[in-house]
């Protein structure tokens, strides 16, 4: 199993990340990937840019340098009834939404239950593409209850890279998702969060965890341009 895209990444725009654009691309051009979703922050992320910033991702063609480029957001999930920092008129400029939750932009101690109440909400949002490194500990939730929802409403379960590569503590809730996903037939994505070109498009320690477990290819929707596709004319975007 390879990666053929990458859904979840960043650029300077985020103020905490350190490539252009450009510079993304032509590194995913360079992969051989075919799809490419830039993801920077929405506003409640500390240096996130600003609407205008998101509206104006139009300018940018659909292709360059071969690749389909995804204009997105990483939206942030602002508090436990599952409502997201981007309004219904900004999500009409963007390809692809990636939520998450992040302790600097969430008010309100966590808990299993609120976090679980979090996700059941966030999965009837029809705006969202991907629920994105949910493996936190600190945002654990109830996997058995919530899987199960997120593939009956077609999200997309992020097994995002970094955990294997940063945040250990992550790991083990990981493995416990991806085995989850293989049970209730959710479809993932594997990810890298790239913040730089030097991460991008290189899930190799979840692609290890993955085969170990013998997770079909056919829920990796990132693992064959058929499989992205196939979500793509599922979801309305184009190619």
């Amino acid at each position: 199993m390879k990666l053929i895209a990458d859904l979840h990444t960043h650029t300077i725009a985020s103020t905490h990340a350190y490539a252009t654009v450009t510079e993304m691309v032509f590194e995913a051009s360079r992969l051989g990937l075919f799809a490419l979703a830039i993801t920077d922050h929405a506003r409640s992320m500390p240096g996130a840019p600003g609407p205008f910033y998101f509206e104006s991702l139009g300018m940018l063609p659909q292709y360059m340098e071969g690749v389909r480029l995804l204009r997105g957001i990483e939206a942030n999930i602002c508090d436990y009834d599952g409502n997201i920092d981007v309004e219904p008129t900004l999500q009409n400029y963007l390809d692809w939404v990636v939520a998450s939750m992040h302790t600097i932009t969430i008010k309100g101690e966590a808990t299993v239950e609120k976090c679980t109440n979090a996700y059941l909400k966030l999965a009837e949002n029809p705006n969202v593409n991907v629920i994105a490194h949910s493996g936190s500990e600190y945002f654990k939730y109830d996997y058995d209850l919530v899987i199960p929802k997120l593939a009956q409403n077609g999200k997309l379960v992020e097994i995002n890279d970094s955990a294997f590569r940063y945040s250990k503590d992550y790991m083990g809730n990981c493995v416990t998702i991806a085995k989850l996903c293989k049970k209730y037939g959710a479809r993932i994505c594997v990810n890298t969060d790239a913040h730089f070109t030097n991460t991008l498009g290189k899930g190799y320690k979840t692609l290890e965890m993955l085969r170990e477990i013998d997770f079909p290819e056919s829920l990796v929707v990132n693992a064959s341009v058929d499989n992205l596709k196939a979500y793509f004319d599922e979801n309305g975007i184009s190619y």
